[in-house]
């Protein structure tokens, strides 16, 4: 079944179980699907949704709409829609730290930013060598409570998503010591950096090529003893014709990917094998841009896609911090 027999008027929510839009590209996924659950859309209305992240101990998701300046929130147990913070300084990546507080990119401040538990706002990191960041774009916290985040360009090249601006930075991803403020580049040589994830056990950083040439990749990096240094730089993934954006890993190692670009046959979440093969899709009417787990078991997908956010349950957990 095509996409255009999935979502001939847009989206309408599945009828019959198995969800078609949930698809087995290789038998190593099958184990993945749950046969009663279907892809649901929690909210719409945005005009860019981003940087998803859950909040378990409030049972809400929290996102970014970049363009609107705000971040939203989803109610588990209302299902109620509302705005979190409005304006959001251009919000876009968001994820928690090990103390459960709320770490996000800011494409307006160009900054990161940590909301305390009395909701002040602590600027962690708004430049680098004494020059502004970029636009800070993409988010995870270590476990050793390292911050880890892309910084391309796309939030200054306009006014659409931030403040235009002219870069004063080459396109890097740091990793960020938030007790000391001390900030290091562990990857400059990558065109323009944007979602990034580590494996279950911290040994390869994931990083999103979204400008590569001439096709955007996924890479892999090695993670040295010292927790910081990065080697081994290779393709993990090459998109072909799609556009790879925000990703997480779950505890059994599989990359899930929000996917789209130009042709709607590729909008939604690509899911690959940890050796880099598709073996899932979830299909979307909409290019998704970025997602994350959580529910009660961290084994539910939210997805930011485009002007909604969807849901689906699935039969692995996430991996904790990003």
């Amino acid at each position: 079944m095509s996409d255009k027999d999935l979502f001939p008027n847009g989206w309408v929510p599945t009828t019959r179980y198995p969800d078609p839009a949930v698809q087995s590209l290789d038998p190593a996924f099958d184990k993945y699907r749950l046969p009663l659950a279907g892809v649901e859309r929690l909210a719409s209305g945005m005009r860019w949704s981003e940087g998803p992240v859950w909040f378990g101990d409030a049972r809400h998701l929290l996102w970014s709409d970049i363009p609107n300046n705000r971040i939203m929130c989803w109610d588990e147990q209302t299902g109620q829609v509302s705005e979190y913070r409005a304006p959001s300084n251009f919000a876009n990546g968001h994820t928690r730290d090990r103390q459960g507080r709320l770490i996000s990119c800011e494409h307006g401040g160009r900054r990161i930013t940590r909301t305390e538990y009395d909701g002040t706002i602590t600027v962690l990191m708004d430049s680098f060598d004494g020059k502004p960041l970029n636009s800070p774009n993409d988010i995870i916290v270590k476990s050793d409570g390292s911050i880890w985040f892309s910084d391309p360009v796309f939030g200054i090249l306009g006014n659409y998503e931030g403040y235009r601006s002219d870069p004063e930075l080459t396109q890097n991803v740091y990793c960020l010591n938030p007790d000391t403020g001390e900030a290091i580049v562990v990857a400059d040589d990558i065109l323009g950096p944007n979602g990034l994830c580590f494996s279950p056990d911290e040994s390869i950083l994931y990083i999103v090529e979204s400008r590569g040439v001439p096709t955007r990749k996924i890479l892999a990096y090695d993670m040295g003893s010292d927790g910081r240094t990065l080697s081994n730089k290779r393709v993990q993934i090459d998109a072909g014709p799609g556009t790879p954006d925000g990703m997480r890993c779950d505890v059994e190692g599989n990359l899930w990917c929000g996917w789209g670009m130009g042709d709607s046959e590729l909008d939604g979440v690509m899911v690959f094998a940890p050796d880099g093969r598709p073996i899932g899709r979830i299909a979307l009417p909409e290019r998704c841009a970025n997602l994350c787990f959580g529910g009660r078991a961290n084994s539910r997908i939210f997805m930011a896609a485009s002007q909604s956010v969807y849901a689906l349950y699935v039969n692995v957990a996430g991996v904790k911090g990003g």
